[in-house]
């Protein structure tokens, strides 16, 4: 980062408009001219064809938060998100302090738990929805020939095993948090932990009594942009159970989408959209001004 903005700062300004201008241009008419399309469907109701719209203000979101679907794509959305949260916080710190120690076995958690976060998460679920489908899926064929046939579920069309497989996705993609924590963990003075052992300090009080508390910037990070993926998370849901069954696991990504693609009035899945979107921009806010926070700590 620094190599860049010493980079801009030789750059007279000429220089510089004429060589970011033309992506700058792209990118303000794409956000600027779907953003305005959106706002204007919301306060529409408006077909498919994109014509004939009739202005209802603000009765596409009035029906939205009466309608127990999307309440229950949010609140999904909620879930997912602590869960996320708390495997992040717990499992994530645990991890990377581990795998800031020099054993022969971290290379395996490396792969295991940090491949995801180099990989399409849509890949992740979609390999995941191989594996758990009922008939060939590779986990109930493993049950089937070590013997445990009973334990052979119908893991994607449950609504609990659904669910739950759901969770345990966002549970597994912690490898962003990993890199967090395993970044900051290379800054720690190493005399606090040496000290600390001295002392006859535990595992336990090493953990939560000392490197926890000293990575609290980094927990701030970590709780804001994993929240804001967990709202961001539609390939997740919908590339492993497609947001069923019976809307189980819907979030409030897949329910525009779904919604869009059968629904006849674009106005009410563009006020979805909008609300899922003020949401993030909340989140990304937040986001940006721990950061900046951190930075000037």
């Amino acid at each position: 980062m620094s190599n860049v903005k010493s980079i801009i700062h030789r750059l007279r300004p000429r220089e510089a408009a004429l060589f970011f201008g033309p992506l700058a241009l792209v990118f303000a008419v794409y956000y600027f001219f779907s953003t305005g399309f959106l706002l204007y469907a919301s306060v529409q109701r408006i077909s498919m064809a994109l014509v004939n719209g009739r202005w209802v203000g603000l009765q596409n979101f009035k029906l939205l938060l009466g309608d127990p679907r999307f309440l229950s794509a949010f609140v999904n959305n909620i879930v997912f998100a602590c869960v996320s949260v708390a495997a992040a916080l717990t499992i994530g710190f645990f991890l990377a302090v581990t795998l800031s120690a020099a054993w022969r076995g971290k290379g395996l958690l490396y792969t295991v738990f940090l491949l995801p976060a180099l990989m399409p998460l849509s890949l992740v679920a979609s390999v995941f929805r191989t594996m758990l489908e009922a008939r060939f899926g590779a986990v109930n064929v493993f049950l089937t020939d070590i013997g445990l046939e009973w334990m052979a579920q119908s893991w994607l069309i449950d609504p609990t095993f659904a669910y739950g497989v759901v969770i345990i996705l966002f549970v597994y993609i912690i490898g962003l948090p990993i890199l967090y924590y395993t970044a900051n963990l290379s800054t720690i003075n190493t005399s606090l932990i040496e000290s600390a052992v001295i002392d006859g300090a535990g595992t336990w009080r090493l953990f939560v009594e000392i490197l926890f508390p000293l990575m609290k910037g980094t927990h701030r990070t970590i709780v804001v942009s994993t929240l804001l993926t967990s709202f961001r998370a539609f390939d997740i849901v919908f590339f492993s159970t497609g947001g069923g069954p019976s809307g189980a696991t819907e979030i409030t990504g897949t329910y525009v989408y779904n919604f869009s693609t059968t629904g006849t009035n674009v106005g009410y899945g563009s006020a979805a959209a909008v609300a899922t979107l003020l949401v993030t921009l909340v989140l990304s806010g937040l986001h940006m001004r721990l950061s900046r926070k951190d930075e000037q700590g």
